[in-house]
């Protein structure tokens, strides 16, 4: 269901190009929204970093007038359930029910009585005892600022909720930890918050890894068992500290539905179970239960809609398995893989006799990311009948347990990063095996930026920046430009270390005059050599020697300085503006270049977007 923008600077956009962002003020049908379920607060009235958050105002725009990305092809905008939007980035585009879920105050709390939320005492469990390993998150934020890139902005606060899980660590959501610079944790029954350390995070599946160094805090300590994948039906408890209160807190329900969802926080889709128990802020990396007593999982959001009700998230032992195993594997986190092509169901019979497909089964390829491993063994056409001998279907599902069919994509997601899978093909009619590698994706437009702070090049006051998420969100797209978000959506890396380098402003000085206005380009080309990102910009500057600096831009504009006067305006510009440095940290290392980066590098607009978020058929998904 497209979005109509009817207030957007570019009205030929809800016509021709299906937008991932809306004022939040638009949504006047009826809303959908995944709220995240962690309880925030934040620590000024003027500025806050916290994106979707109703506690504070933004630093640029009200929460009411903030364009989000992520548009679900259902309507549908991710939310955790601590209060605070995932990035990605960040997440979907949101509702104005999500101003009224959510975070705690200091100067208004509101408490709204659910008769359908089941509350249960502790005593009512079989062991009550596990309530002890679940514990509150305190974490202090403090995220970039993209749009000045030199600087962070005002920090906030926020809870949520962790528990044990064995050996001095503890797990819970990436978002409640989410550019962090002070986490704590509390027992419950205990006064004392001890200060914890974030060893990994995982983005895509909206999980992070905590270690506690107070042998203190681990007196008494048991650490919960990870369970098995429920049924539906099975009864599921879920326990944390949500709003309305300083103590734990257990709600109770069913498990209503298993299958591959869309996770807010990363922008991914991986196995969700879906609960019908409440989910309210402050519940954001809580463990919910089985009737034994074994944790199946971790809250981590809900979906808000005026035409549907009690529906939570709870991330599945699967994925939470897979994430430990990963980090224990490699010493840190390296993602979730993907195959890196796009599919088409192939339900019509027609379609499959043309494809000379002789059973209801399998799924046509119909784009190939040029990063990816699967680009060397698959073409356009192919079609995929198995997956490592398990058989796809037509509609692009595969059987999962009894009685049961999941989306292909789920097999992917049981494989790590640098596995290889064996694919069964028909091409041109013949049917035969090839073997590819499994990798995370690569974003020509990254949805999270690695370390947190954006790169930054700052020549004569011509400000560059790689284009990325919060990047667009922070500015909107009518600063953007059509041809940006164009491209965001619908162009892939060509090789892995790609990226959309603008300017993103002129800090205006005498020696840029003319290029003031400016911002929000993409810069193409310096002294005739093509850009590949953002770093080889910045060595290619370094290197210069000629007498003048000739920045190409995108519908052909040109800006020209001087070599001699731009590096000696450079100091007074930086003094100027209270800009440290004229680069980012990571632009000071050498430069080198990645083999593969010298093949073609122009850009073009591909037939579909790059995310599931963005294809509003249901007959197309990317694996």
């Amino acid at each position: 269901m497209a979005i109509t923008v009817a207030n957007c600077c570019f009205s030929a956009l809800s016509s021709t190009f299906k937008s991932r962002y809306c004022h939040l003020r638009f949504a006047t049908s009826p809303s959908h929204s995944y709220f995240d379920a962690r309880s925030l607060k934040a620590t000024n009235n003027k500025k806050r970093a916290l994106k979707g958050s109703s506690s504070s105002a933004s630093p640029r725009k009200s929460n009411a007038e903030k364009k989000l990305p992520g548009r679900l092809k259902d309507d549908k905008s991710g939310l955790y359930a601590d209060g605070i939007r995932g990035q990605g980035d960040m997440g979907r585009p949101q509702s104005t029910g999500f101003k009224s879920f959510g975070t705690q105050r200091k100067d208004k709390k509101e408490f709204q009585l659910d008769s359908r939320e089941q509350q249960v005492e502790p005593g009512s469990l079989q062991d009550a005892n596990f309530l002890n390993a679940v514990v509150k998150v305190y974490c202090t934020h403090t995220a970039p600022d993209y749009s000045l890139p030199w600087q962070k902005q005002r920090q906030y606060t926020s809870t949520g909720s962790a528990f044990m899980i064995g050996d001095g660590k503890l797990l819970t959501n990436a978002h409640c930890v989410e550019h962090d610079t002070q986490v704590k944790v509390k027992r419950r029954g205990d006064d004392t918050k001890y200060v914890a350390k974030v060893l990994a995070r995982g983005v895509d599946c909206d999980i992070a890894l905590l270690s506690v160094e107070s042998e203190e805090f681990w007196k008494g300590a048991k650490p919960l068992h990870l369970g098995h994948l429920p049924r539906l039906q099975d009864a599921v408890t879920v326990v944390g500290y949500p709003l309305g209160g300083d103590t734990i807190s257990v709600t109770k329900g069913v498990v209503s539905r298993i299958e591959v969802t869309s996770y807010a926080h990363g922008s991914s889709d991986l196995l969700g179970i879906q609960i019908d128990a409440a989910i309210n802020p402050g519940n954001s990396g809580g463990p919910a239960f089985n009737e034994q007593g074994e944790c199946i999982g971790v809250a981590f959001q809900v979906y808000r809609s005026e035409e549907a009700e009690n529906i939570g998230y709870v991330i599945p032992t699967t994925v939470v398995s897979h994430f430990l195993n990963d980090y224990e594997r490699n010493g840190k986190y390296t993602g979730f893989p993907c195959l890196g092509v796009l599919l088409q169901k192939l339900e019509n019979p027609a379609l499959r006799a043309c494809l000379q497909v002789q059973s209801n089964e399998g799924v046509l390829v119909r784009r190939v990311e040029p990063t990816s491993d699967a680009n060397n063994v698959l073409k356009q056409g192919d079609v995929i009948v198995s997956f490592d001998d398990v058989h796809v279907g037509s509609e692009g599902t595969v059987p999962f347990r009894s009685n049961e069919r999941i989306a292909f994509r789920y097999l992917i997601s049981q494989k790590f990063a640098g596995d290889v899978a064996e694919l069964g093909i028909i091409r041109a009619g013949k049917l035969m095996k090839v073997q590819a590698a499994l990798n995370p994706r690569v974003h020509l437009v990254p949805y999270h930026i690695d370390g947190g702070q954006p790169s930054y090049l700052i020549i004569a006051g011509l400000v560059f920046t790689p284009l990325s998420e919060p990047l667009i969100e922070e500015e909107c797209e009518e600063s953007i430009g059509l041809k940006l978000l164009a491209k965001a959506r619908y162009s892939l890396a060509r090789f892995k270390e790609e990226q959309i380098v603008i300017l993103s402003q002129v800090l205006a000085n005498e020696v840029n005059i003319g290029y003031e206005d400016m911002s929000n380009q993409q810069v193409l080309k310096f002294n005739g050599t093509r850009i590949k990102n953002i770093r080889h910009l910045a060595h290619l500057v370094t290197c210069c020697q000629d007498k003048y600096l000739v920045f190409e831009f995108e519908d052909n504009y040109l800006a020209v300085l001087e070599r001699e006067a731009a590096m000696a305006a450079s100091s007074r510009i930086l003094k100027d503006y209270g800009i440290p440095s004229e680069r980012s940290d990571d632009l000071l290392e050498p430069y080198v270049e990645s083999l593969g980066d010298n093949q073609a590098i122009e850009q073009d607009f591909g037939e579909s977007p790059v995310s599931n978020l963005e294809i509003g058929f249901d007959g197309l998904l990317w694996a």
